[in-house]
């Protein structure tokens, strides 16, 4: 199915968003329950951090959960263009989620740092071999998970989902620089292990910021700027009558936008004529443009007569 279908087939779109969302929660829960487990009992301090990280995964996983399924609720009188703009409310809460994370996650990694440089670290347990095996296990597990979810998300154009893929490829960060402080710890090199914690953390806050920065531009209305501007005076400057299309406006609801536009017709038409031309405008730009939720058109005769 091609994206022009997906956005023409709002159960399908929604179907699959779902299907990802429902997925990642199902896996980090599984890696949030077995990475803090073992980053106990194996003495790991990255793999601890990651699996704190993972527990944080599942909370807003659930948000997330809660926010896409009123996203697919039908148009209604309080909400005319529909509820899409809950995805983005959906992305902007992972984002507040993970940056918080990877504040709590830097803070805890340096100070352990600390103190085994300073010498107030308590004594020190090698590192169990098994952590390292879960560690190699996790990036396996959300390699997987990011190209499924960001395929999801591409098909789909749905912010929330896109979001998760991010922090899937995060997580992928995460699990290779733990496993790189369990193997130098197992080496003798303790301070990797608190110092890799430290890097998860840095790598966790830098997709934080990113999924908030994006989220943000959504709700917004952030504009894509000259490539659907270029599509909207393409499509609709070919329509029979239509000497000019002069001012366009566009802003968001979700992945979706509603556009106002402005075109000039021959001043000799009649309103019956006019009507015609502009609904032959909005048709073409529905057809043309499978983000379009609505499309108002506004014809009068132009300022300036095409020569």
């Amino acid at each position: 199915m091609n994206q022009a279908s997906i956005y023409g087939n709002p159960e399908e779109r929604q179907r699959l968003v779902s299907r990802a969302v429902n997925l990642g929660l199902a896996t980090n829960i599984f890696l949030a329950v077995v990475k803090t487990l073992a980053g106990i009992l194996g003495h790991s301090q990255a793999l601890l951090a990651d699996g704190i990280n993972s527990t944080s995964d599942v909370t807003y996983y659930v948000a997330v959960k809660i926010f896409t399924g009123h996203a697919g609720k039908p148009a209604d009188r309080e909400h005319p263009y529909g509820h899409h703009q809950m995805e983005s409310i959906a992305a902007l809460l992972v984002g507040a989620f993970v940056v918080t994370t990877g504040l709590a996650i830097f803070w805890n990694a340096v100070n352990d740092l600390f103190d085994l440089v300073s010498g107030g670290a308590s004594a020190w347990h090698r590192l169990e071999m098994f952590t390292l095996w879960i560690a190699l296990l996790t990036i396996i597990i959300k390699v997987i998970l990011f190209m499924y979810t960001r395929t999801v998300g591409r098909r789909t154009d749905n912010a929330a989902a896109l979001a998760l893929a991010s922090d899937h490829r995060n997580d992928i960060f995460s699990a290779v620089g733990v496993a790189a402080g369990i193997s130098l710890g197992r080496f003798g090199w303790i301070w990797a292990d608190p110092a890799a914690g430290a890097i998860v953390a840095l790598l966790v806050l830098k997709t934080g910021i990113g999924i908030l920065r994006d989220a943000s531009a959504e709700l917004m209305d952030t504009v894509p700027g000259e490539a659907l501007d270029r599509q909207i005076h393409e499509i609709a400057g070919a329509v029979p009558g239509v000497l000019t299309v002069e001012d366009l406006g566009a802003h968001r609801f979700g992945p979706y936008f509603v556009v106002n536009i402005t075109i000039g017709i021959s001043g000799n038409l009649t309103v019956a004529e006019g009507d015609r031309i502009a609904t032959e405008v909005e048709q073409r730009l529905y057809r043309g443009i499978g983000m379009l939720r609505r499309v108002y058109v506004h014809y009068h005769p132009p300022y300036v007569v095409p020569q």
